[in-house]
């Protein structure tokens, strides 16, 4: 069996040749229940619940459903969660008519959430009987169907994770991004965090998220500037940041394009001012960006030139060695690295250090 990893190092090792010739490091995943996000469709069959997947894995290779008991890639919590929910709701028509999804969101920590998505308005009566489930299994429950979401006690989770002997506390929310594989996440903290290094100027962060990579680079610099678009992710951002005592942080509800508009001096935002944000004030060395699978624009490559410091997360390696292009004309590559969040397939998560010739 070929290693995929590898695979990935190389074609990574392939894609920044231009601009990089040292070694890829590599960061490995377990090859089974690492998932800790999952969704299933609900097949009813003879009266029955049951979970199942869309696949082609056929002759004419067209989209069909099979019906599963469990699924190997999803984490252990998940596994033993799937059996005792159809049990739980097994003849109990208020919670299975018009059943059609199951979303599942599982922590390190214990934490389990569980969407169940219908083709139907929920009432009263549901609401009653799924609130007697959450009990039942001890876990968080939400009903959704168009137009209405019903959340019985939170819609979020808490993840802890640990990064260079710390343990930091996360919030993530229902339908927000989070990393899947919670072991790989933990290593590219921990490669982020080796990267930075320590310091005694301050750092910038684009797409912050729910504040994954701000938390444990906050220890390595002065202050921190995050942005994030997303008011729920920020939101979430902020909660873990009073969680985990990490005064230095501060962040802006902007965009990346927004914040370089703000940092040019192009325009003003009160959200700017609303945050106590002053851009002038902070004395930036590193940027750290970790952007959606489109990259980033033009105009914020530009900007990112002016620091003496980059590091580029990607899940994109062909956008990342898009972006190089331009990077690449000011700084000079001097650490990358792949991740390997969804083994057996193609993705693969990249991150590269740049430096200021």
């Amino acid at each position: 069996m070929p290693n995929v990893l590898q695979q990935h190092a190389d074609k990574l090792k392939q894609l920044i040749a231009p601009h990089y010739q040292g070694e890829v490091e590599q960061f490995a995943s377990p090859s089974d229940a690492y998932r800790m996000r999952a969704e299933f469709r609900v097949w009813h069959q003879e009266g029955k619940p049951y979970y199942a997947v869309y696949t082609t894995d056929n002759p004419e290779g067209k989209r069909q459903v099979q019906i599963i008991d469990s699924w190997p890639i999803v984490h252990e919590s998940i596994a033993a969660i799937m059996p005792k929910l159809l049990a739980a709701v097994a003849g109990n028509t208020v919670l299975t008519h018009k059943w059609f999804q199951v979303e599942f969101l599982a922590t390190l920590s214990g934490d389990m959430l569980i969407t169940l998505v219908y083709h139907r308005a929920l009432d009263a009566e549901w609401e009653a009987a799924a609130r007697a489930l959450a009990a039942e299994l001890g876990v968080y429950i939400i009903g959704r169907s168009r137009k209405q979401k019903i959340v019985l006690s939170q819609d979020y989770v808490t993840e802890a994770l640990n990064v260079a002997g710390r343990t930091y506390r996360y919030r993530q929310i229902e339908g927000g991004f989070t990393q899947p594989n919670a072991w790989v996440c933990e290593k590219m903290l921990a490669w982020a965090v080796d990267a930075a290094g320590d310091n005694d100027r301050d750092l910038l962060e684009l797409y912050c998220g729910n504040g994954n990579f701000t938390l444990p680079l906050s220890r390595c610099f002065r202050q921190v500037l995050a942005t994030e678009i997303s008011k729920t992710s920020v939101q979430a951002a902020e909660w873990s940041i009073a969680e985990n005592s990490c005064d230095n942080i501060k962040i802006a509800r902007l965009s990346a394009e927004e914040l370089t508009e703000a940092m040019n001096g192009v325009r003003e935002f009160r959200r700017l001012q609303e945050a106590g944000i002053n851009v002038a004030e902070y004395d930036i060395s590193t940027v750290f960006v970790d952007p959606p699978r489109a990259g980033i624009d033009d105009d914020t490559l530009k900007m990112l030139q002016g620091f003496e410091r980059i590091i580029y997360i990607s899940c994109n390696p062909l956008t990342l060695a898009d972006n190089l292009n331009t990077l690449a004309q000011t700084h000079r590559i001097t650490k990358a690295a792949v991740f390997d969040q969804f083994p057996h397939t193609h993705h693969v998560e990249a991150g590269v250090l740049l430096e200021r010739v």
